[in-house]
């Protein structure tokens, strides 16, 4: 059985969540913090607590999520397709429809200089990542739903490709270069026609 690459996080969703689970996280610890103080200045009162207690929880509570929907998003390469995964949408790329594949700096596709607030904010520290762009014949599924579900920063025009940012960029493009070429077979195609030749030729036994 062919073995399945290992999955590569996306850098993308890892940097947006990294950009919101901190600050959650602070606003749980300091809704707790208030809900103790003013427990102990109004205990007679606790329905003043315990509401800052349960914004407190659902904030811990967002802020476990975050941290999931991080894991989420990952790209993974199998025998006969590429599996692209993000926290709202599965996408299975076949071979069939990969013409190639190029490396380029991210920074290259997507200049920081160009963007503006936020965004530019969660590229800055990715534009010197090296990308792997995956050039396709057509797209695996229509280009408006993907993208309603996929980050603008997958897509750097309106051709059939994805823009794939991972730490290990060599190890996906060796793992996806090893599935979509398959095992060689180094038996030359003559000698094989004259084994089976041989075979024909030799008597039957009842």
């Amino acid at each position: 059985m062919a073995q399945v690459g290992r999955r590569h996080p996306l850098l993308l969703y890892r940097a947006l969540m990294n950009r919101w689970w901190p600050a959650t996280l602070s606003i749980a610890i300091g809704l707790a913090a208030l809900a103790w103080a003013v427990k102990r200045d109004s205990p007679l009162e606790p329905w003043r607590w315990n509401g800052l207690l349960v914004l407190a929880g659902m904030m811990l509570a967002l802020t476990g999520l975050l941290l999931i929907l991080r894991s989420m998003a990952y790209v993974q390469a199998f025998p006969t397709y590429i599996k692209l995964k993000t926290p709202f949408l599965r996408i299975n790329i076949s071979y069939k429809r990969v013409r190639r594949y190029v490396s380029t700096e991210f920074r290259m596709l997507l200049p920081p200089t160009k963007l503006r607030g936020w965004r530019r904010d969660l590229i800055a520290p990715l534009s010197s990542k090296t990308a792997l762009v995956l050039e396709l014949t057509s797209w695996p599924i229509h280009p408006r739903f993907m993208r309603l579900f996929l980050s603008p920063f997958f897509f750097k025009d309106k051709t059939p490709h994805f823009v794939i940012l991972v730490d290990n960029w060599m190890g996906l493009s060796g793992e996806i270069d090893s599935k979509r070429t398959g095992p060689k077979d180094d038996t030359p195609s003559q000698l094989r026609q004259m084994d089976r030749s041989i075979l024909g030729k030799l008597p039957r036994r009842d």
